[in-house]
């Protein structure tokens, strides 16, 4: 059984200042006023929400982009960004892959995790411009203004919808299905424990720090695995097991212990559920960052999350029972 931990990270605060500007009538500042006026009137505009259609980076970002792609990105996703053993980066696909996110999201993803054999190289410069010049091979319009490089700004802009959304997997004709083949407590025994203890071992160690040496049997989840995963991805594929898990929860057909069937009609269950896809993707979306405290934020709401459907279905064996306590 795992324990769980309250720490929470700190967060930085930011001090505002505000510069006060005022007209005077004087015909000497008249002309200096109006071009401050037209400089706020762009700030302003890159303030609102908008899409990568209206123009959010100029010819000369993603020319820089170009470079610094040919350089870190191409032997991965290809010399027109097409995809090669990493995903395109133009495409429907890559749109409905991130157009429910941000380009702040996307910048971070770069900044924190690219290239994957040497992450965390690129500063947030140089992964707007990446960015830019991703847009520009997607034929998004140049703008004004360049991309800019904050998370602020940078949550404010996402990609419009794909042209053609690709259909759900359940749509697809003649896909096979997979009738539950273990009980319930074997998808967590083999699945949410192990995984949830991955994102929990971020509480007491940092991913960052590389492990070396052999495994011994008292090490933690993240130790023994290190000859094969380490760091950071470690924490990725876990927090996305999580996720993933979910319709096996929600399999008809899978059993408990003491040989019930899993309630995977009522509407706890379902919300239960509905709760760990939520925190998976918050510990994925944290990890992402590449910040412990940020994971450590996260491991509250995975153990929320399990706490929530443990008093309601575990016995005091904790052994998932399928009856409500």
């Amino acid at each position: 059984m795992f324990s769980c931990f309250n720490r929470r990270g700190r967060r930085a605060e930011r001090a505002r200042s505000f510069a006060v500007l005022s007209a005077c009538g004087a015909p000497a500042t008249a002309l200096l006023f109006c071009a401050l006026a037209g400089s706020f009137s762009l700030a302003a505009y890159a303030q609102q929400p908008r899409t990568a259609k209206d123009g959010v980076y100029t010819d000369a970002q993603a020319k820089r982009g170009q470079a610094l792609y040919t350089d870190r990105c191409a032997q991965c996703h290809g010399a027109t960004l097409g995809g090669d053993i990493a995903p395109p980066l133009v495409g429907d696909d890559f749109i409905g892959d991130w157009n429910t996110q941000t380009l702040a999201d996307l910048v971070d993803k770069i900044k924190n995790t690219m290239p994957a054999d040497d992450p965390g190289k690129l500063t947030e410069r140089q992964s707007a411009d990446i960015v830019a010049y991703i847009l520009q091979v997607g034929k998004f319009p140049t703008g004004r203004a360049e991309l800019a490089s904050d998370a602020a700004a940078l949550k404010l802009i996402t990609l419009p919808p794909p042209a053609t959304p690709s259909r759900p997997a359940s749509a697809v004709a003649g896909a096979p299905s997979f009738p539950a083949f273990g009980s319930l407590n074997d998808v967590m025994r083999g699945i949410l424990f192990p995984s949830s203890n991955i994102i929990f071992d971020v509480q007491t160690k940092d991913p960052a720090k590389k492990v070396t040496g052999a495994s011994t049997s008292d090490s933690s989840l993240t130790d023994r695995f290190a000859d094969v995963y380490q760091g950071w991805m470690l924490v990725d594929i876990a927090a996305v097991a999580l996720v993933e898990s979910a319709p096996m929860l929600l399999t008809p057909g899978r059993r408990c212990e003491n040989g019930k069937p899993v309630p995977v009609d009522r509407p706890d269950w379902i919300k239960f559920t509905q709760g760990l896809v939520e925190a998976g993707r918050t510990a994925y979306k944290a990890s992402q960052s590449r910040n412990q405290d940020a994971v450590i934020e996260a491991t509250n709401e995975v153990a929320e999350s399990c706490l929530n459907c443990h008093r309601a279905y575990r016995d005091r064996r904790n052994i998932a029972r399928c009856e409500v306590q």
